[in-house]
């Protein structure tokens, strides 16, 4: 069997992950936070490179 873990912090992903859509790919997080974390992280690198 497969262990999939989040994208954000490689905690075990359950029953409740959220998918999360980042640069066209589709990502696992286990919760929330990392939701928003990822997000930020991803508004953080595009404002770097001038990418919208």
């Amino acid at each position: 069997m497969n262990k999939t873990t989040c994208a954000a912090c490689d905690c075990e992903l359950g029953p409740g992950a959220i998918s999360v859509k980042l640069a066209g790919k589709t990502v696992e997080v286990c919760c929330q936070e990392c939701a928003e974390a990822l997000k930020e992280a991803e508004t953080a690198k595009n404002a770097a490179t001038g990418k919208d």
